[in-house]
């Protein structure tokens, strides 16, 4: 049986990292990784509205580990599963009428961005540990955030679907192998103990 991607989060709970069990179903993995990002940005608004917070006190410890986390570590990963992997599988089997190429350079366009604001989004988030977001920064952050949605929104609603619809099983089986590798699995087995 395939693990199934949670349906009852709510945005802001700010879960664990996605489950490498949820690798067995690959478009399932990214969909539950598009979820953790949303949850991330809703934690990035509250981090920003400390700026505007009476007293201005500092963010969470734990929101701004959590931000960093999911920037440095899972957004690079999930970005690669995308670009080196999901997108040229989904080139190759869509249909014309699709006009998956067009829907693909916009969400590249998008990563070049994320890739090149990322750095700045964390030396920000860096040095709140002890104060509040200045203005320009909490600035910065909702941004960065509301982009981040933008992006979920078309492939959550346009690229998943079609992936459900078009990739076969051996490019199901490409994908989810790939993306074990990314993170150093060499076997399905290895999925329930990590």
């Amino acid at each position: 049986m395939t693990p199934q991607v949670s349906q009852n989060r709510q945005v802001g709970t700010c879960l664990p990292p996605t489950d490498f069990a949820l690798l067995a179903d690959p478009l399932g993995f990214i969909a539950e990784d598009h979820l953790r990002e949303r949850e991330i940005c809703a934690l990035l608004d509250r981090i920003a509205a400390c700026a505007r917070a009476e007293g201005s006190a500092a963010p969470d410890a734990q929101d701004l580990d959590r931000a960093l986390a999911f920037l440095q570590k899972e957004l690079p990963l999930h970005l690669a599963d995308e670009e080196e992997d999901l997108f040229p599988l989904m080139r190759r089997c869509c249909e014309a009428e699709d006009e998956i190429g067009r829907v693909i350079e916009r969400l590249l366009s998008d990563h070049h961005h994320a890739l090149a604001d990322t750095p700045e989004v964390i030396e920000v988030l860096n040095l709140l540990w002890d104060r509040a977001p200045l203005e320009a920064e909490a600035q910065l952050i909702s941004r960065y955030a509301s982009h981040a949605r933008r992006h979920l929104i078309l492939e959550n609603a346009v690229i998943l679907p079609i992936a459900r619809l078009r990739l076969r099983a051996d490019d199901l089986d490409s994908l989810r192998l790939r993306m074990m590798q990314r993170r150093g699995l060499s076997s399905l087995a290895e999925l329930d103990n990590a």
